[in-house]
């Protein structure tokens, strides 16, 4: 079953149970998706693949973050559990993420594959990890990793 078609199910099922907060997350991940689609065809591109119906997630998410925290420090402690809400229903459709160890593997592995040899190299680098890892890892915090230890 498609990305697609599993966000299509949970929303027949939210409508169904009367979960209004559930349909509410849902409904805004389908607005996420439909925005990426347009952009999409203004580019003149082809079908949004899974990895950018990810990569959209991914952002979704990041985004909330941002926010329950701005709430939390602001003392709105209501909308920040309602963004915190709204990502446990966004990361159900997220891969599992990697843990500490497995990311390390992964860098290690993507600038043997890369062949990287110096900092100039960590584009490729890291163009060969949002190939195979997205939505499993948070590529800003791995882009530091890769710099240091393409560095050192």
């Amino acid at each position: 079953m498609s990305l697609r078609e599993r966000l299509q199910a949970a929303l027949k099922d939210a409508m169904k149970a009367k979960e209004a907060d559930r349909l509410s997350a849902l409904r805004l991940i389908n607005a996420a998706i439909k925005d990426r689609e347009i952009a999409g065809r203004g580019e003149g591109g082809a079908e949004v693949s899974d990895a950018d119906l990810l990569a959209v997630l991914g952002k979704m998410v990041k985004q909330r973050q941002e926010s329950a925290r701005i709430y939390e420090e602001g003392g709105r402690l209501e909308l920040a559990e309602k963004e915190l809400a709204e990502i446990s229903v966004i990361e159900e459709f997220l891969p599992r993420q990697l843990s500490a160890d497995e990311v390390k593997a992964a860098i290690a592995a993507a600038v043997a594959e890369a062949g990287a040899t110096s900092i100039r190299d960590m584009g490729k680098v890291m163009a060969v990890l949002k190939g195979k890892y997205t939505g499993q890892m948070d590529f800003g915090a791995v882009g530091a990793t890769v710099k240091a230890q393409l560095a050192g």
